[in-house]
């Protein structure tokens, strides 16, 4: 298996790591091995409540997720995944693949090329439409898809983060493919009481489902995929929305019309690195 390992291609730069490069000495020191405190809650949809795991705590309200259980149908899946699986994936951080569907933006210092962004993929135009048709995403015009491949013999995660907010907007939707997984959210410096460690709420997310996070679960909360809670194959869409700097208004409108202008063609092509 490490023969295996180091055989195949990694995409790790600087402190990431997956299982392909843990099995090279020269990255083994970055892994972690401190253990830190943290208050652990589960993500209730029906409550909206972050319930502790343990039973003793107190739960409280978590707003910023909402779930849309069965947002595609089987054979919608199995189309989506065959029409992903006949592009390249390239190789990314922490053992993942993706397919970028983009302009091509450099967020520290806030350029942006269109490169050779053509717009979102043809497959994806009937799942903007129906997402569009529940109320909180009425107006969301997304400009960028992103599609990640995990599998658990990669060791594929995400760490802990908060997406852009001078490039994408409000609200961050994400579909989940081909099995369940867990989106942990996360406060390294505690909420209310909790103030000894981390907090951290386990959103569960169905095979199949739609997920978006808004508010102060897009831009207070980080988002991570542990290796843990992946134990198959897992392929994800995320649609990324632009900020009011880049609409009707902003200082960069004209950009961002461009951007939407292209990514409303529903004829694109993944860009390359």
């Amino acid at each position: 298996m490490a023969d295996e390992r180091k055989a195949a291609n990694c995409g790790c730069k600087g402190i990431r790591t997956c299982l392909i490069c843990e099995a090279d000495d020269g990255k083994r020191h970055l892994l972690s091995t401190t253990q830190s405190i943290h208050y652990d809650f589960t993500y209730d949809p029906e409550s909206k409540l972050a319930v502790p795991d343990d039973g003793d705590g107190q739960s409280f309200p978590f707003s910023g997720v909402f779930l849309w259980e069965n947002f595609v149908s089987e054979d919608e899946e199995r189309e989506l995944v065959a029409k992903m699986d006949e592009e390249i994936w390239r190789e990314s951080q922490s053992g993942r693949r993706k397919q970028d569907f983009g302009p091509k933006v450099n967020f520290k210092k806030q350029r942006i090329r269109l490169g050779g962004f053509s717009g979102l993929p043809a497959v994806s135009q009937k799942l903007v439409d129906r997402m569009t048709k529940e109320p909180l995403l009425a107006g969301f015009r997304p400009v960028e898809q992103c599609n990640l491949d995990y599998d658990p013999k990669r060791g594929s995660a995400i760490d802990p983060h908060l997406d852009d907010s001078w490039l994408w907007g409000e609200h961050l939707v994400t579909i989940n493919l081909l099995s369940d997984t867990v989106v942990t959210m996360s406060l390294d410096e505690g909420w209310g009481e909790m103030d000894q460690g981390g907090v951290r709420v386990a959103v569960n997310l169905p095979r199949r489902c739609l997920i978006v996070l808004y508010g102060e679960a897009r831009h207070r909360w980080k988002h991570a995929i542990h290796r843990k809670d992946i134990q198959s194959r897992r392929v994800c869409s995320t649609f990324r929305e632009l900020s009011a700097e880049f609409l009707e208004g902003g200082e960069q409108e004209k950009l961002g019309l461009e951007l939407l202008d292209i990514a409303s063609s529903f004829k694109g092509v993944p860009i390359s690195n």
